[in-house]
């Protein structure tokens, strides 16, 4: 895992403010279930291969104009 120096400064996928990102290019598993910090990740094909993952807290997703929150 690597963390991208020219990330965007929101979220690409789901135009929302994220608490980080990481840049993978393999061994990918996501599981939030009961995840304590955050409530969602947007995942953004790459160039090369490589998948950036956008980490979102749940006060970040929490709005009722989001249509990718629970």
């Amino acid at each position: 895992m690597e963390v991208p120096d020219d990330a965007p400064e929101d979220c690409p996928v789901c135009d929302r403010p994220y608490d980080s990102v990481s840049e993978h290019d393999a061994g990918v598993m996501v599981n939030l279930l009961d995840n304590e910090r955050y409530q969602r990740v947007c995942f953004e094909p790459r160039p090369g291969g490589r998948l950036w993952f956008f980490h979102h807290t749940h006060a970040q997703t929490a709005t009722a104009e989001d249509p990718y929150s629970d």
